[in-house]
């Protein structure tokens, strides 16, 4: 049953990578409702980060969804490794290669839920065509590459642009960047109702004192339906 409720996506590039299966776990029982996990190539983005043996490895620590956002080039041969891994719904990037509708085709005959993401350069025209084939859009917030950064305020018209084309299809809008409880209530005031955040969940807290991520998911979470109710 698809809605557009407010859904936190912590990326588990900000946890500790010498416990990843216990954060996961931790992020969930403390509110999480995805599990985001961001894949770098060092080509189509400046960092390295998992492969499919990581996610594998992850997914029986999962319980919920597994959101795999590639930010890899070329992305269509490494498909159907993620999707063996686990990966419930995989995104590919609009810029990563010549033909993302089939790529997204690709991913869709997999079994697994398609995502298509774009970069803070990148018209939300490009997408216009993909709207009847995919779950999911993910607009990044930040030039992909790295976690911390700061949000990009000039991207907030886009993702109302974005949730107008979009209308009454069931596709998600997920924002990638530099979300916190101060920027959360700008993508949902416009329409955005998944948001992947990194440190701001995972600041404060560890897998021994996962308070912190709770209490980080919840300032979230009610920032953003505040800016909606």
């Amino acid at each position: 049953m698809f809605d557009r409720s407010i859904k936190i996506a912590p990326s588990i590039l900000a946890a500790d990578f010498a416990n990843f299966g216990a954060e996961c776990r931790a992020i969930e029982a403390q509110g999480a409702d995805w599990v985001h996990v961001d894949v770098m190539d060092n080509h189509f983005v400046p960092n390295l980060t998992f492969g499919p043996a990581m996610c594998a490895a992850l997914r029986p620590h999962i319980k919920g969804v597994m959101d795999v956002h590639l930010m890899i080039a070329p992305v269509d041969p490494s498909l159907e490794a993620y999707a063996k891994a686990g990966a419930d719904i995989i995104s590919a990037h609009v810029e990563a290669g010549p033909h993302i509708h089939r790529t997204l085709q690709a991913i869709r005959g997999l079994g697994k839920k398609a995502g298509v993401a774009i970069n803070p350069g990148t018209s939300v025209e490009a997408v216009a065509e993909l709207l009847d084939m995919v779950d999911l859009v993910c607009v990044m917030t930040v030039n992909p590459g790295f976690g911390g950064q700061s949000f990009i305020e000039s991207q907030v018209p886009k993702i109302a642009r974005l949730r107008q084309m979009i209308g009454d299809r069931p596709v998600h809008i997920e924002i990638d960047g530099g979300i916190t409880a101060q920027t959360a209530p700008l993508v949902s005031r416009v329409g955005a109702d998944v948001l992947v955040a990194g440190s701001a969940v995972f600041k404060g807290g560890s897998v021994d004192h996962p308070a912190a991520y709770g209490a980080n998911i919840r300032a979230i979470r009610a920032a953003a339906e505040s800016a909606i109710a």
